[in-house]
């Protein structure tokens, strides 16, 4: 890279920090702030500021908050008998925006990898045991990614709520709305097959 200055190089290496963003995109980022947009970088630093200040994890469900516990956690309309466990916190959007589910969360921001040094520890399963241990839950959700670390991380937690006479149920796996057979990968054309169910 020409040498553009520390504050330049400094700012373009900072973009590259954001996931699918490499070097000529953090570039081009860089310099339409500097050339077009001042006003907009300052919103950008001053948000970026206050949200690395003010946002944590809410301590019951584990989801990005303000607050201890999130407006999930702490609305007593929804039922607490209901636990759907995801990934990812964008994962709790996705579903609230998909579907009608009025439960409760419980982010693991992860899966299980002992590779990547991944364990129970690192997802908050302590946490989540304390959940179980309440005996409020009477169904978990289990809503991880139909990869092969969702799927044993998956696992592990069905065996942890089994363990507690939770009943656990499973995310169906299979053929998108409007798919067509012949198109689908077969990974997914046997889940869905071996997962058939009666109508």
């Amino acid at each position: 890279m020409a040498n553009l200055g520390p504050n330049i190089e400094q700012l373009i290496e900072a973009f590259r920090c954001l996931p699918g963003v490499g070097p000529k995109s953090a570039q081009r980022m860089t310099f339409h702030l500097l050339e077009r947009n001042r006003e907009g970088g300052e919103r950008l630093a001053k948000s970026l500021t206050d949200a690395l200040t003010n946002v944590h994890h809410c301590q019951q469900c584990r989801i990005l908050s303000e607050t201890e516990l999130c407006n999930r956690c702490s609305d007593e309309q929804r039922r607490h008998d209901q636990l759907c466990i995801v990934e990812m916190p964008s994962d709790v959007l996705a579903i609230e925006q998909a579907t009608h589910y009025q439960g409760q969360y419980f982010v693991l921001s992860g899966h299980l990898s002992p590779l990547d040094g991944i364990g129970p520890e690192a997802l908050g399963i302590p946490l989540l045991i304390e959940l179980f241990d309440k005996d409020s839950i009477k169904e978990v959700i289990l809503a991880t990614n139909p990869t092969v670390e969702g799927e044993a991380t998956a696992h592990y937690l069905s065996q942890l709520a089994h363990a507690r006479q939770i009943h656990v149920t499973r995310l169906a796996h299979g053929i998108p709305l409007g798919g067509e057979l012949e198109y689908v990968d077969s990974g997914t054309l046997s889940h869905a097959f071996s997962g058939r169910e009666s109508i």
